[in-house]
């Protein structure tokens, strides 16, 4: 029978357990499934023999929390959870959220800002000599010297403000694995500096060899410069193939050295990852508070491969899952979709099977099992390489026998598409069944914006590209007499635009009859080309500059010009295309995207006249206008007064 890891010190002793290995501390509930890294870890460390015991979100003001288990046997192992805990907490313009997907019920306030340093600093008040180690992706994204939007500075490794010995970085089963062994062999924690896929602290070089140095943090906090200089490099040693050791120097007797990359994981350790005894679910204490939301997003979704080529410039896949992409098998797959038709909850739908990229079920190309990804080259873009093996087979036999399992009504694709990878393949075998068979009337996809100036700062493909895909998206739709969508992910404000492109996009959406309900504002996170590109005011590919909206009045215009048609964005909207000279999209014109609007004395003066029409029908005996000469406003006054009076009537009932 599967049971969860035990979370007290009764569930310990129930186990027959006088102590624990590793105590694992998360900022998120437990959940049991390998959605979570937390699950992942703990699984696959108890898989190797080793006894792990859990504290999910403990109390940060209560040394107490932390001594659930007592001091455990190897080591504590910290993780913020299955995001940053800053952007868990706050929107990107600094505002707090109101809930928390993570937690149950979906309360907020149950973990502190910057939670692994808040957790590691208070074991270690605690426990002064045990290891930590340090995991999950709010570490994995803070391993070295990193811009911080949060507090707008540049923060040191979490590694020297946590206090760890340690840190997992990227997926960690490997590495985390390895510590362990390392640990129980009776290493000492500060000899453990061999591991590939870690980060440590060293007092000075004497045992580090084959090693890049990298700007002390003094320079780069002085340099923005220096600082993409350092980042880009960094960015260029994401492949366990290529990748150097990297010293990140702070003074004299403090040296922050990153290992390389821990290699990808292969299909048959992907499969054993997904087989192990995981509960599928919350832990049973969650249930009096509703249980933990972010499980019923993904608990009837399927995960299919991991790590990404795409390069965008905004996400930090190339930092923690790598450019590699790693499967499981059909056979691992479908035998948990098979679990799920035993859950009294499914439905029939599976939600979702895919990963960060839902259409990539193989590495880009041969050569990189062999040689690693190219360091200074993209796959995808400027536009595919063409080494790039473009083949859907593999995914498309996948879904078909999902969909074909006694039990499962629809199979969706809801991960995201890369489209520009989708119109490359001359065989349209598979977009014809995405449109048939797994889509319920929209298909979600990430064009990001339509300027080929801003796409050209997000690593993302011309908007030629993007026209080509729904071109094909509604022509195939139309074979088979269905009116579905495509829904676009749009970011504003990101690096590289300006006013101009953010009207260009706006443009772009009245032509298209579209206005989105959700609109994503650049976000900085750590460790991404865009958020040093917004930090520093570089490209760090071509150290050229690059203009950042970071201004919040002209970042709320950039936003508003993208829901142009809400009446509550009537004066950004205005007010941006006035800066950007563009006053020709004010009228009535069909191609304009808002209407004049009449000062106050422009609509006294329209009432007295209005009045004063009035009173002259009233004199006229007849109920009708009189004729007199010069009187009689022109039909065009009239539409022009008919239509001004209904936008004021709306503007009110907004108010």
């Amino acid at each position: 029978m599967k049971e969860f890891l035990p979370i007290s010190k009764e569930d310990m002793n129930e186990r027959g357990w006088s102590e624990v290995d590793f105590v694992y501390v998360c900022g998120d509930a437990y959940v049991d499934h390998p959605s979570f890294g937390a699950s992942i870890i703990t699984r696959i460390l108890e898989a190797h023999g080793f006894r792990v015991g859990f504290i999910a979100q403990p109390d940060w003001k209560k040394e107490e929390s932390i001594q659930v288990f007592g001091r455990p046997r190897l080591g504590f192992l910290v993780s913020a959870g299955n995001m940053d805990s800053m952007v868990n907490h706050y929107t990107v313009a600094r505002k707090r959220r109101s809930t928390d997907a993570y937690t149950p019920g979906g309360l907020t306030g149950k973990r502190p800002d910057y939670a692994t340093i808040v957790y590691c600093n208070l074991i270690r008040k605690v426990y002064k000599q045990v290891p930590i180690i340090i995991g999950g992706i709010e570490a994995s994204l803070r391993r070295l010297a990193h811009y911080d939007y949060w507090s707008d500075t540049l923060k040191h490794s979490i590694l020297v403000d946590s206090q760890a010995n340690i840190l997992s970085y990227g997926m960690g089963e490997l590495s985390v694995v390895a510590i362990a062994e390392a640990l129980d062999s009776g290493i000492a924690v500060e000899d453990i500096t061999f591991i590939e896929g870690t980060v440590y602290r060293a007092k000075n070089l004497d045992s580090v060899y084959d090693a890049e140095m990298l700007p002390s943090f003094d320079e780069i906090r002085r340099d923005k410069r220096k600082y993409a200089e350092s980042f880009y490099t960094q960015y260029c040693n994401t492949d366990s193939v290529t990748a150097k050791r990297l010293v990140e120097p702070y003074n004299d007797h403090l040296y922050i050295v990153q290992n390389p990359p821990a290699r990808p994981l292969n299909e048959l350790e992907m499969d054993d990852i997904y087989a192990l005894p995981y509960t599928r679910a919350y832990h049973p204490s969650y249930e009096a508070a509703g249980g933990v939301p972010a499980l019923k997003e993904i608990k009837f979704s399927l995960t299919s491969n991991r790590g990404c080529y795409g390069g965008c410039s905004f996400c930090a896949l190339t930092f923690h899952q790598g450019r590699v992409v790693q499967v499981r098998s059909h056979a691992s797959i479908i035998q948990e979709a098979k679990e799920m038709l035993s859950d009294s909850d499914f439905k029939g739908y599976i939600h979702d099977v895919g990963g960060p990229t839902a259409n990539f079920r193989h590495r880009a190309c041969e050569k990189q099992e062999k040689f690693g990804v190219c360091t200074n080259k993209q796959c995808l873009y400027p536009k595919p390489c063409p080494n790039l093996k473009i083949d859907h087979r593999d995914y498309l036999e996948l879904l078909r026998k999902l969909r074909n399992l006694p039990g499962v009504k629809k199979v969706f694709v809801r991960s995201g598409i890369r489209y520009d990878y989708l119109v490359a393949d001359p065989d349209d075998l598979f977009f014809k069944e995405l449109c048939e068979y797994h889509i319920s009337g929209q298909l979600r996809v990430a064009p990001e914006h339509v300027s080929d100036a801003v796409l050209t700062r997000m690593g993302k493909p011309q908007k030629a590209v993007y026209e080509r895909f729904l071109q094909r998206y509604q022509k195939i739709n139309g074979m088979y007499g269905k009116k579905q969508f495509v829904v676009p992910y749009l970011i504003s404000s990101h690096p590289g635009s300006t006013l101009k492109e953010a009207v260009e996009l706006a443009e772009y959406l009245r032509d298209l009859g579209y206005m989105p309900e959700q609109v994503q504002d650049f976000y900085p996170t750590p460790s991404t080309i865009s958020t040093c590109m917004y930090y520093t005011g570089l490209d760090p590919r071509t150290m050229k500059k690059v203009y950042v909206p970071k201004n919040p009045h002209e970042k709320a215009m950039q936003r508003a010009l993208i829901q142009y048609r809400n009446p509550a964005n009537y004066d950004l909207v205005r007010e941006a295309l006035m800066q950007a000279g563009r006053q020709d999209l004010i009228g009535y014109d069909e191609k304009c995207l808002i209407h004049p609007r009449k000062e106050k004395w422009q609509e006294e003066r329209w009432k007295q006249r209005k009045k004063a029409a009035n009173k002259k029908q009233a004199a006229d005996g007849t109920g009708q206008k009189r004729k007199s000469s010069g009187q009689r406003p022109s039909q065009t006054a009239k539409k022009v007064d008919k239509r001004y009076k209904k936008g004021l009537n709306n503007k009110r009932k907004h108010r």
